[in-house]
């Protein structure tokens, strides 16, 4: 049997093994960053880092898209 592939949302690098991998869940106002949980990996609209570097370009676009606009950037000025 071959081993679901799981491919990284940044670089698109792919594995059958993640190791050191990460998972992240998200909505529009909630973030959850998990180390690789197999479980977790498969649920519905998981999203697969394939570092910590990666995890944190997403995470960091996500922030963006909250707090970068410039309606919430002048609410908060």
């Amino acid at each position: 049997m071959i081993g679901k592939i799981y491919k990284c949302e940044i670089c698109g690098l792919e594995s059958s093994a993640p190791v050191r991998w990460f998972v992240i869940h998200c909505s529009d106002s909630k973030l959850g960053i998990y180390k690789w949980d197999q479980s977790r990996a498969d649920e519905p609209r998981a999203l697969h880092f394939c570092g910590e570097g990666h995890a944190q370009v997403y995470i960091s676009r996500w922030f963006e898209s909250f707090c970068g606009s410039p309606v919430m950037r002048g609410s908060i000025e």
